[in-house]
């Protein structure tokens, strides 16, 4: 194996161990990899080859050790192996990705959440476009397509991400402001849209007219009036508009709370700072880069931080678990910083089950600050999850 230097690094390279040192032919080779590689094969075939390679390395005057160290290596690794086709295209495919990452980060990730994300949730591809120094919009009704779009440094939402949005209102949308342009206000929308007082109510909710600079539930109340009439035939182009009549609303109280609920209602996550949710104030806003501050020495290398308890509270990115040898459950989290700045954490099988995280959200991260091999960590001893403020119109 000359291009790997005597290692097998692919699935061939056990087919060529197998036929040059083996001397076992091309089709059982095959069946060799097929098999340790998790492929089916038939009943009692594997044990017929495995027998078949021991007798002919003993054929070969082969010490018996190193017969079974050849068989320990190629069925150790064969397992988790590559075809050599597989491995290339993916190793193309890292190093072109990694370029576009680097090079055009938010485009990148704009097509990342359009081609339907990956390993981690939507809203965190769209923190990283925050940290990348792109601005998150909401769906627009004048710069909004079906999937997300990016203007420059400007990211907004497609209206497919809108739950409960039927795809012929974005198709109906989308068609009248091709060739017709941008719509003005609510009113020139109603006049050039069939639409249902449940679907425009979606948009308004999402501020998809927030152009318009008007209060949605002002807008919610004026849509009801101007669909409050006859329904209009599906199929007939209107000739006349006429303007409905105007009525004098009360003023309507609001806050960034509403916004967050109905952005949480309609998409699945809210586009403001987790932390501005919390019910009660932070103790404390120790982030990561001021603990790194702490910690690096002045010739740029990390000091011993081994033993020293911090406190950060951390947005849940995503946890994996995992189980020791004894069979105990632990876990290893992933979290954004009140600066959005992304640590890890470890929870070993008696804080796991102690603490146990209970789903997205904010926690209050205790425990010993880790140094290992240059990377830092925080080893949990306790954690907790913070409540936050419930919508203000569910106490009315």
């Amino acid at each position: 194996m000359p291009d790997t230097y005597g290692v097998m690094v692919y699935q061939e390279d056990v087919m060529k161990v197998a036929h040059h040192f083996a001397g076992l032919d091309l089709d059982d080779a095959d069946v060799l990899r097929r098999g340790m590689s998790g492929k089916k094969t038939s009943k009692g075939q594997m044990e017929k080859i495995e027998e078949k390679f021991r007798k002919n390395c003993k054929a070969r005057n082969y010490a018996e050790a190193l017969t079974e160290e050849i068989w320990t290596q190629i069925s150790s690794f064969a397992g988790y192996a590559f075809p050599k086709g597989h491995s290339a295209s993916y190793a193309v495919e890292s190093y072109q990705s990694l370029y576009l990452k680097c090079y055009f980060p938010l485009e990148f990730m704009v097509a990342a959440i359009n081609n339907g994300g990956g390993f981690y949730s939507i809203e965190t591809y769209l923190q990283e476009i925050r940290n990348k120094g792109g601005t998150v919009h909401p769906p627009c009704i004048n710069k909004s397509d079906h999937p997300t779009t990016i203007h420059w440094k400007a990211i907004y939402l497609g209206f497919g991400y809108l739950k409960e949005l039927e795809q012929k209102t974005i198709q109906r949308i989308l068609e009248n402001r091709q060739f017709y342009g941008s719509f003005t206000s609510l009113e020139n929308f109603l006049d050039r849209i069939l639409i249902s007082i449940e679907q425009i109510s979606i948009l308004i909710k999402i501020n998809a007219f927030r152009f318009l600079k008007k209060e949605k539930h002002e807008l919610l109340w004026k849509a009801h009036f101007i669909l409050n009439k006859q329904k209009v035939n599906e199929h007939q182009n209107r000739l006349f508009s006429n303007p409905p009549k105007q009525f004098q609303l009360p003023s309507f109280e609001h806050n960034f709370l509403t916004h967050a609920y109905d952005q949480l209602e309609l998409l699945g996550f809210h586009l403001y700072h987790p932390f501005k949710l919390l019910k009660y104030k932070l103790t404390s806003k120790m982030t990561m880069n001021r603990l790194m501050n702490r910690t690096v020495q002045k010739d740029g290398s990390l000091m011993n931080c081994d033993g020293s308890t911090v406190t950060v509270y951390g947005y849940l990115i995503t946890l994996k678990g995992t189980k020791t040898s004894n069979g105990k459950q632990m876990y290893f989290g992933t979290f954004y910083d009140y600066e959005f700045t992304i640590f890890d954490t470890v929870h070993f099988p008696t804080v796991a089950e102690k603490f146990p995280i209970r789903g997205k959200g904010i926690y209050r991260c205790t425990g010993v600050l880790k140094n290992d091999l240059g990377y830092v960590y925080i080893q949990i001893t306790s954690i907790s999850r913070m409540e936050v403020v419930t919508d203000p119109r569910q106490n009315k």
